[in-house]
């Protein structure tokens, strides 16, 4: 069968079961984890981050919320960075499923800026939180175009200085690659069909400019980076 990258595929990923708590979830969450690394895909958002923190004072405390946060691999990526560079973050990830909460709070023992929340974006009222910046990484591509409307217009609502998401770019090549990645690293049944249908899921730039552009959103970039990713960083200021 032909490979299409025209438009978002509806297929569905195991990780959409929010329910899933095996040893295969586990294995997908540290897979990735590991891919992001590899391919230099944390970078993204963290410099994202640094984008929007340019005229923030050292002394101000900065709380940071990662929607979609899997095991948190970005949060305490960022609480190093923090750390080294005399930053005050207030470090806090979200996931809908219970067992990625917990591996994540597993993974994060030894880094005290960092807190977690098992919720649901759709149900829990965030308001209570003075969230600064939101973090979306490889986490959009899971929801259909109008619910990703629906999650960027709550979330916007919520931060004082603006968004940064990391997503993965739809096409062909990056299809293709990542078929030889499953291949090099052996990757488990589940991060491998999982993988290869996120990147059906993704975005090319038209459909993030059409996004913003329905949202009303002024101030704003949408940048390709390696490896078939973009980052959209919405600056609420």
């Amino acid at each position: 069968m032909a490979l299409n990258t025209n438009y978002r595929t509806d297929l569905e990923e195991s990780m959409d079961d929010f329910s899933m708590d095996n040893e295969g979830l586990i294995t997908a969450l540290s897979d990735i984890a590991k891919i992001n690394q590899l391919l230099g895909g944390n970078s993204i958002t963290l410099n994202g981050v640094k984008n929007l923190l340019k005229n923030v004072p050292k002394n101000t405390e900065i709380t940071i919320m990662d929607f979609g946060c899997g095991s948190g691999d970005m949060l305490r990526m960022l609480s190093k960075f923090g750390t080294k560079n005399n930053l005050k973050f207030n470090l806090i990830g979200i996931d809908a499923n219970e067992a990625t909460i917990r591996h994540a709070e597993k993974c994060s023992t030894e880094f005290e800026n960092i807190s977690y929340l098992k919720e649901d974006i759709f149900e829990y009222d965030f308001s209570k939180y003075k969230i600064d910046i939101a973090l979306i990484t490889l986490t959009l591509h899971h929801f259909k175009d109008e619910e990703i409307l629906k999650i960027m217009r709550v979330i916007f609502n919520l931060v004082k200085k603006g968004i940064v998401a990391n997503d993965l770019q739809r096409s062909k090549l990056a299809y293709r690659l990542f078929q030889m990645i499953i291949f090099i690293f052996r990757l488990e049944k589940m991060t491998a069909n999982d993988g290869l249908i996120s990147i059906l899921r993704g975005f090319k730039r038209e459909d993030l400019e059409k996004f913003t552009k329905d949202m009303g959103f002024k101030k704003y970039s949408i940048k390709w980076k390696w490896a078939f990713r973009y980052q959209w960083i919405i600056n609420k200021l």
